[in-house]
């Protein structure tokens, strides 16, 4: 079975990841927050980094519940900061605090986080061909969340959040998954 030509097929977590996972279409706000948190955190780091790491954040982040996340205060930024388990960037965690903030925001005044999302693209998915990092969209989408006040949400970030929530199926030609 070929893949796209990034899965490290000595890496289960990847294989399991690409064939299951990403550019599968999400809709759900919990995935979609658990996404954007996670790439967030990834940024100058390899996606295995935290694929690895990936039960551990959901461990430390109140399984990325939203509304919890939104309410941590410097103690628990703290807390975090300890925790080896995970990706100790004060920043990153600080941002995940205040994204948490802001996407509650979007959910209230667009009823849901995925309604935000997709009204991008008309709800439509983007067939792109894996070869670029960003893209007007993205740095679209990037410019607006920054304006709505989200950190680590750079065009590349988002473009790679978009690769995997499915808004742009990315996968190779060749590959099992493009459709």
């Amino acid at each position: 079975m070929k893949r796209c030509s990034w899965v490290d097929l000595s890496e289960p977590e990847y294989i399991q990841y690409h064939d299951c996972e990403w550019g599968v279409p999400v809709y759900d706000d919990g995935k979609l927050f658990e996404m954007l948190l996670l790439e967030s955190f990834q940024a100058g780091l390899s996606w295995l980094t935290i694929l690895k790491r990936r039960r551990e954040f959901a461990k430390a982040f109140d399984n990325f519940d939203v509304k919890k996340v939104s309410k941590y205060d410097e103690n628990k930024i703290n807390e975090l900061m300890k925790n080896d388990k995970i990706i100790r960037h004060r920043l990153k965690i600080q941002a995940a605090v205040s994204n948490a903030k802001v996407f509650l925001q979007i959910q209230k005044e667009w009823g849901s986080f995925s309604n935000y999302l997709w009204h991008w693209m008309d709800n439509q998915i983007i067939q792109g061909n894996g070869t670029l990092v960003r893209s007007e969209l993205s740095d679209r989408v990037s410019a607006d969340l920054r304006k709505k006040g989200m950190k680590f949400v750079g065009s590349v970030i988002i473009y790679s959040f978009l690769q995997a929530v499915g808004i742009i199926n990315d996968h190779q030609q060749g590959c099992f998954k493009k459709e």
